[in-house]
């Protein structure tokens, strides 16, 4: 659950949080030294303080629809929690179990619509019924044509099902609807990696990292871009970057040692390749990951990206080749 709240935050994210933290608990630990009547009204603030900030860095992560509906909820509790605080400490109490009703009770009143829809799309996706899958989403984006997650889970299905050209227009739709939308940047570029469209797909990946600089996803899919232009300089600056910023898993740390190992080779800078290949054998672990995702009859698309990759890796694990193989591949 950590691991999945840091991913969404994201680096700069995550740190402003823990500096907001750390902060509020260093001055509310400072204040218990001093001996005043108003040192539980400042703590009670700090507190208060490090909840908004708190509520306007998570929020800046969400989308807009899912922003407004956590302001409707939290503002009017957030009023209620300073009234109590500031202007009514006499009521605090009554004005916190106040502020914890409205939460509790907005959450059913302003619940998010469309998990049904999600989830009967999935069950259709795990019978192979691709079409009835769209089909969910279509009838989810007609009656809210503003959020932008039903388009990239749409555009993801259409993935899956080999329409490149019609989840291509969803990863678009996003933009427009929200021309900072790295996720939808970061989408086109996969359906044109997909489809070996690399210079387009290496402008769309550009563009994704610019707009999210800390996301190794995004720095990722532009080093591995970049990796088939061959681009060598540019693969080792953004796959070093998307290494700094924590690659969550082994398979993507895998692929990423071999795309920099390759880099490297024609670089000719042959000692960073082997250590390279030293790490690349670390996260071995994440080649039958690979294996047994690839066995799916929906990873057909996948397939078509990283399969040959897959099978360097396995070869470079079990010395079938030598990293001097790799370059030519």
């Amino acid at each position: 659950m950590l691991k999945r709240f840091s991913i969404f935050l994201g680096t700069t994210r995550l740190q402003i949080l823990f500096i907001l933290f750390g902060a509020t608990g260093f001055i509310s630990l400072a204040l218990n030294a001093v001996d005043e009547e108003w040192v539980p009204a400042i703590q009670s603030l700090m507190v208060l303080i490090f909840l908004i900030g708190a509520g306007i860095v998570i929020g800046s992560r969400l989308e807009s629809y899912e922003r407004g509906r956590w302001l409707a909820i939290l503002v009017p509790a957030f009023g209620l929690v300073f009234l109590g605080v500031i202007a009514l400490p006499q009521l605090q109490v009554l004005f916190l179990g106040g502020a914890m009703g409205w939460i509790i009770a907005a959450m059913f009143l302003f619940r998010t619509r469309g998990a049904m829809e999600y989830k009967s799309a999935i069950k259709h996706l795990r019978r192979d019924e691709y079409s009835d899958a769209v089909n969910e989403m279509d009838s989810l984006i007609k009656e809210q044509p503003d959020v932008l997650n039903h388009y990239r889970f749409r555009a993801e299905i259409l993935r899956l099902w080999g329409k490149l050209d019609r989840a291509r227009r969803d990863y678009e739709t996003m933009i427009k609807l929200n021309p900072e939308s790295a996720l939808g940047y970061n989408g086109l570029a996969e359906v044109d990696l997909q489809s070996k469209k690399y210079p387009t797909a290496h402008e769309s990946a550009l563009k994704a990292f610019e707009l999210a600089p800390d996301e190794w996803v995004a720095a990722y899919n532009l080093g591995m871009i970049e990796d088939r232009l061959g681009d060598s300089q540019a693969t080792v600056d953004h796959l070093t970057h998307a290494l700094n910023m924590k690659v969550s898993d082994a398979r993507h740390r895998l692929l990423i040692h071999l795309y920099l190992i390759r880099a490297y080779q024609r670089l000719e800078k042959f000692d960073l390749a082997q250590e390279h290949l030293i790490q690349l054998k670390k996260n071995e672990s994440g080649l039958s990951e690979w294996q047994t995702i690839l066995q799916s009859p929906q990873a057909g698309t996948l397939r078509a990206v990283i399969a040959e990759d897959i099978d360097l890796i396995e070869q470079l694990i079990i010395e079938q080749i030598s990293i001097e193989d790799v370059i030519d591949a």
